[in-house]
């Protein structure tokens, strides 16, 4: 008798058989996955940081240093990166050990260029500072010394000045790493070592060195000297003017200029020194009286610190205190430290000419109150006082408050793209600069006899 298989019998045969075949399609897929990495998800989000042209541009870079690297274009050598980004010495092979994971293996990929780029870049800013917190770490022992800021700041020196056209003498680092190491604080505990920079200390540290963290924040640009961080204004005084006199360096104005916008890094003109001009206030004000360029004045007491403050506004006559927040203070011997706005008040310019009462102290001054300011010059320009002020968050610039000059120093800033008035203007009088004067005197009828 022949045997019948049931339509349902022959249903089951049928799915199982489809059940069966997609189990081993299933696990045939499994086993090909496994053969290939799985998508690396800190490429993808960092990936998702660039456009697609940036992207683009990113892969040719890539490709094209791969090639100068001779791997078939498969990964870029640590030589050869550094080569491009002009990194040099420890801070280079920290930031290409960074930018590798810390493989050791000498070689970057795409993946490794685009989550280095797309953190150090285009990271928001606490991912940043984390990253340079950890490129300072140039020995790699998770411990910030003062001995890797020592480094880098050598190796930032060397690179900064060598971009200028002129290599500091080595006196002249370790004079600049000094001032620099001063501002830090280390005070991380470590048994049976010396305490370390801990990331708190670094962000406060990068406040009053922002030239420092400029220069950091853009290793990963191609170098030049128009490089944020890298530029240095031009010092320009007159040829017989012996420059050992003067107090700015270059090194200075690299300090000061992390403050300042890149226009304002272009050239800066010397406009009066105390040694040529005298410790006059009149000839000081004369000098600088000629536009409306900022101004950055620099003293030097004989305590042997040297101090300062950028004046965003011309120094005119007023009865209160004036200026924006773009004025600062700043030292720069035995500490380099910039003292920034806080908002507590807007006492931040203070320049008072011959006035009779005792309520308005004459001279010229950065923030504080009126006879406690941030820093002082008297009209006799022979005493000043400096205090710790809430407007700058600045502490005493000197040794003690009371302020007697050695040296007083006066540069112009001159702002790119700006036409500066110089021969075709008549420099006036001071009467004739300090309106509010000349308008008293006009009432009186003794104007012209200034002229």
């Amino acid at each position: 008798m022949e045997n019948k298989v049931s339509p349902m019998k022959n249903k089951k045969k049928i799915w199982e058989g489809k059940t069966k075949r997609n189990e081993l399609a299933r696990k045939k897929g499994r086993m090909g996955n496994s053969q290939s990495p799985p998508p690396n998800p800190r490429f993808n989000s960092a990936s998702r940081a660039f456009t697609p042209k940036e992207l683009e541009d990113l892969k040719s870079l890539f490709n094209s240093l791969a090639a100068r690297s001779q791997t078939n274009g498969q990964y870029v050598s640590s030589s050869v990166f550094q080569v491009y980004f002009g990194l040099k010495g420890p801070l280079g092979e920290r930031m290409f050990d960074l930018a590798t994971q810390g493989r050791k293996d000498d070689k970057l990929t795409f993946e490794d260029l685009v989550i280095t780029k797309g953190t150090y870049v285009k990271g928001p800013n606490d991912e940043i500072e984390e990253f340079i917190y950890r490129l300072l770490d140039v020995t790699a022992d998770e411990i910030l010394t003062r001995s890797d800021l020592d480094s880098v700041l050598v190796n930032m020196f060397n690179h900064v000045f060598q971009l200028k056209g002129s290599q500091p003498e080595s006196s002249s680092h370790c004079y600049m790493v000094y001032t620099f190491l001063n501002a830090a604080t280390f005070s991380k505990d470590h048994e049976g070592r010396d305490k370390s920079m801990s990331f708190e200390d670094f962000k406060s540290w990068c406040t009053l060195v922002p030239s420092v963290k400029k220069f950091l924040s853009n290793l990963l640009v191609p170098p030049d000297p128009g490089r944020p961080g890298s530029k240095v204004p031009k010092l320009q005084y007159s040829e017989n003017i012996d420059s050992s006199i003067l107090l700015l360096r270059d090194e200075y104005a690299w300090h000061i200029g992390g403050a300042l916008s890149h226009e304002e890094l272009e050239e800066w003109k010397l406009l009066y020194h105390s040694s040529l001009n005298g410790l006059s206030f009149n000839t000081f004000l004369g000098n600088i009286s000629n536009g409306d360029e900022p101004t950055v004045l620099i003293i030097k007491d004989r305590e042997g610190y040297i101090f300062g403050g950028f004046a965003s506004q011309p120094w005119e006559r007023h009865g209160d205190f004036y200026g924006d927040m773009k004025t600062f203070l700043f030292q720069l011997y035995p500490k380099a430290s910039i003292f920034r706005p806080t908002g507590a008040n807007s006492n931040l310019q203070w320049c008072a000419v011959n006035f009779s009462s005792e309520t308005i102290p004459n001279g010229i001054g950065f923030g504080g109150r009126i006879n406690h300011f941030g820093m002082f010059l008297s009209a006799s320009f022979d005493q000043g006082h400096t205090f710790s002020c809430t407007t700058f968050n600045s502490p005493c610039l000197s040794k003690t408050a009371k302020i007697c000059p050695e040296v007083i120093e006066c540069w112009g800033v001159v702002r790119k793209g700006l036409e500066q008035e110089t021969a075709d203007v008549v420099k006036g009088t001071v009467l004739e600069r300090f309106k509010e004067d000349r308008h008293m005197l006009n009432l009186v009828g003794i104007a012209n006899a200034s002229e």
